[in-house]
C-alpha cells in the first residue's frame, strides 16, 4: 500500500493506493494518523478511489485509525469505495460504523456542515 496526503478545507485527505493489506505499511500508516492528532488535523478523509484489493487487516487499518481519530475529537470518512470493497464493508456491517461517501468532493464537504 502506498498513500499520497494532502488537504482541502481543515480536511486531510489521504490517498490511498494499490493493495491495502496490512504489514509494514500499516504501522507507517497508523504512525501518520497519530502525527495528524497531535497537529491537531483530525479531519480526515481515507480515498480509497485507487485501491485495488483490500482485505480484513486492510480493514483494521481503517478502523483503528478512525477510533484514534474519534477519541481525539475527530473522525474518518471513506470516499470513493470500489463496489467490491463496499460489498466488504457490507459483509463485514463496517458500513454503519464508518461515513462513506461516492465522491471525494461529498466527504470533504460533510466535514464543512
Amino acid at each position: 500500500m502506498n498513500y499520497s496526503m494532502s488537504e482541502r478545507y481543515n480536511t486531510v485527505i489521504l490517498t490511498l493506493k494499490g493493495n491495502v493489506m496490512g504489514g509494514p505499511s500499516a504501522t507507517t500508516f497508523h504512525d501518520e494518523i497519530k502525527k495528524l492528532v497531535e497537529k491537531e488535523k483530525t479531519n480526515v478523509v481515507a480515498d480509497l478511489s485507487k485501491v485495488k484489493f483490500m482485505n480484513s487487516s486492510g480493514l483494521g487499518i481503517l478502523i483503528s485509525s478512525m477510533t484514534s481519530l474519534r477519541n481525539a475529537g475527530g473522525d474518518l470518512k471513506i470516499s470513493g469505495a470500489s463496489d467490491r470493497i463496499e460489498s466488504l464493508l457490507m459483509v463485514t456491517k463496517l458500513i454503519t460504523v464508518f461515513d462513506h461517501y461516492k465522491t471525494l468532493d461529498e466527504a470533504v464537504e460533510a466535514y464543512q456542515k
